[in-house]
């Protein structure tokens, strides 16, 4: 059977999502794809398989990033559940008064995706650069998010037995 990883060439969806937002900032509201798909399959009984299989920003970070990083490890401080918790925090705090300020006007809500996808695609070529080039992954909001649905349909399996 044929390997399905897209990872070899989803990272051109996300350049193809940033360019088409800067010419018409009304493709900003597909970032709401990006954001969608880990939680789909996440609540689909997949896990994390976006993370390893489709995810656009991983697969930009690991075709381009491996030429210009430094490699060094990401801290473990940034590894634990602690930090993760606290950025998936942070960054739907961030997006909920984007949301707030936009007053739910589209186009408002279009550019309010546009720059948590942009900023957060800036802090993990950051990290990519500093530490090794997929280390955003490790730390990523929305894998962390499918990490915790993960976790509570083993719970609920769990239980059921």
């Amino acid at each position: 059977m044929k390997n399905k990883n897209h990872q070899q060439w989803s990272w051109i969806i996300i350049v193809t999502f940033f360019a088409l937002s800067v010419v018409n900032i009304w493709f900003g509201l597909f970032g709401f794809v990006c954001m969608g798909m880990p939680i789909y399959h996440a609540l689909r009984g997949r896990g994390k398989v976006h993370c390893s299989k489709y995810c656009p920003r991983g697969s930009f970070l690991g075709k381009f990033l491996p030429y210009i990083s430094l490699n060094k490890t990401l801290p473990k401080f940034m590894r634990t559940k602690y930090f993760k918790n606290f950025l998936l925090i942070l960054m739907i705090t961030m997006f909920g008064i984007s949301l707030y300020h936009s007053q739910f006007v589209p186009i408002n809500i279009a550019k309010a995706v546009f720059r948590l996808m942009f900023a957060s695609f800036i802090v993990g070529t950051i990290m990519g650069v500093i530490f090794k080039p997929r280390s955003w992954c490790q730390v990523c909001p929305m894998g962390h998010a499918t990490g915790l649905i993960k976790e509570k349909q083993n719970g609920k399996n769990k239980k059921a037995l």
